[in-house]
């Protein structure tokens, strides 16, 4: 029997199932993923037996059985994830990576020193070493990219791990192992250097381009939000001229008045009465809640569906301060006002109309939109939220809602039924 690989390969499971563990935010309880880690283990090193026990010399077998191994490593992270996506891949797959790492230093010493024990140490003490280093540099990087970055996909990214282990395979197993092949050692230390760096590096850069985007965007609502101060300080300036203008005719309208009483004529009296109240209504400021950030941008949202000829029925209870970010509460009420003015926009005028319901308490977070809405709508499975059908750039706005309610740990739905989408949102503090 080869002690050496049986204990080499344990050990490195053992550690692919640690960095899975540590770098994977769980959708379970601890106990939970530490089960499913633990089987997965137990079914890696059972793989192991099979093909370095009992089919030694067949290359067949071990083709095979290791590319089941493949499949069970990749399928513990979306098993035990909060949110199964293509970053959930990638980790697994650097996982892998990480894990090949200390068995090819394992191969190495016991290539030049034929000591076991010190091989299986060296290989102990290099995975160790390599975790704590990317759980001190990357992991905190990682756990905001996947919890905060939900516009960005990581297909394109799988292929950097991807690669580097087929490169490593070549290098140290295929078509001939390490021990036979000794003169690839160099190549495959500065290959591990590589590695390491590059994870590093693509991560902090990933990190970076991330918070371009977040202050990009905070710009365009900053942009927003002072255009509708600027509407608003206009709306008043010119509510307080006219309200000026009607206290100065006041006296003139209460002298016609007394006049059209000697005479005894009501219905004059009820029109001059009628116009007074018509201009002090129209020259009131309308204000949609407490919340001067929210009010500001539903201001400006309102005169958009005004010139559309869109009825929006406002109905909302937001405090001045709330338990959210303002701008980020903000931004997704925008996102909802915007989708459905596009998507209402070209209807007949019965059928312009937006209904916005929003509480917000001590307790709860619950937004309620629904619009009129003819098109066929495509709902990606994984997120329940309709899919954009007018290319890359497009549908943004939803998944800026999605990431507001992950972030808030909230739950969203939309459906559409007898065509009117209905979105809710809702959170508990």
């Amino acid at each position: 029997m080869d002690y050496f690989n049986n204990l080499s390969y344990i050990i490195s499971h053992l550690f692919l199932m640690l960095y899975i563990y540590l770098f994977i935010p769980h959708g379970h309880n601890k106990l939970t993923s530490c089960l499913i880690c633990f089987s997965s283990f137990l079914i890696l090193s059972g793989a192991d037996i099979l093909k370095l026990n009992i089919f030694p010399g067949s290359d067949v077998c071990y083709f095979f059985v290791t590319l089941f191994q493949i499949f069970v490593t990749q399928s513990t992270g979306p098993l035990i994830a909060a949110h199964g996506n293509s970053k959930i891949l990638f980790i697994g797959l650097s996982a892998s990576n990480y894990t090949i790492i200390g068995s090819v230093t394992a191969s190495i010493l016991y290539i030049y020193t034929e000591n076991i024990p010190l091989s299986l140490v060296g290989n102990f003490a290099v995975h160790t070493a390599i975790l704590l280093i990317l759980y001190k540099s990357i992991r905190n990087i990682w756990n905001n990219q996947y919890e905060n970055d939900n516009n960005r996909e990581w297909w394109e990214l799988c292929l950097i791990p991807s690669i580097f282990y087929c490169t490593f395979s070549c290098f140290a197993f295929f078509p001939y192992p390490l021990q036979e092949d000794p003169h690839n050692i160099p190549g495959i230390l500065c290959l591990m250097i590589t590695m390491l760096v590059s994870y590093v590096v693509v991560l902090h850069y990933i990190e970076s381009d991330s918070k371009r985007q977040d202050i990009y965007w905070k710009n365009i609502l900053f942009e927003s939000y002072i255009k509708s101060l600027e509407a608003q300080y206009e709306l008043v300036e010119e509510s307080e001229k006219n309200i000026r203008i009607l206290r100065h005719d006041i006296r003139h309208y209460i002298s016609m008045i007394e006049h059209l009483l000697d005479e005894k004529n009501y219905d004059e009296i009820r029109k001059i009465i009628a116009h007074i109240s018509n201009t002090s209504e129209e020259n009131k400021v309308v204000k949609y809640c407490d919340n001067l950030i929210i009010n500001s941008i539903i201001s400006k949202m309102q005169e958009q569906a005004q010139a559309l000829g869109i009825t929006a029925s406002l109905d909302l209870e937001i405090p001045r301060k709330t338990l959210v970010d303002n701008y980020e509460l903000a931004a997704v009420i925008a996102n909802l006002f915007e989708n459905a003015m596009i998507c209402v926009k070209n209807y007949e005028k019965e059928k312009r109309y937006i209904d916005i319901k929003i509480r917000h308490t001590r307790d709860h977070l619950l937004i309620q939109a629904k619009n009129e809405c003819r098109e066929k709508l495509v709902f990606d499975p994984a997120t329940k939220l309709p899919k954009s059908q007018k290319g890359k750039n497009h549908g943004l706005g939803m998944q800026s809602i999605l990431a507001f309610s992950e972030k808030i740990d909230g739950a969203i739905d939309c459906y559409l039924e007898k065509n009117v989408f209905h979105m809710i949102l809702f959170a508990k503090f």
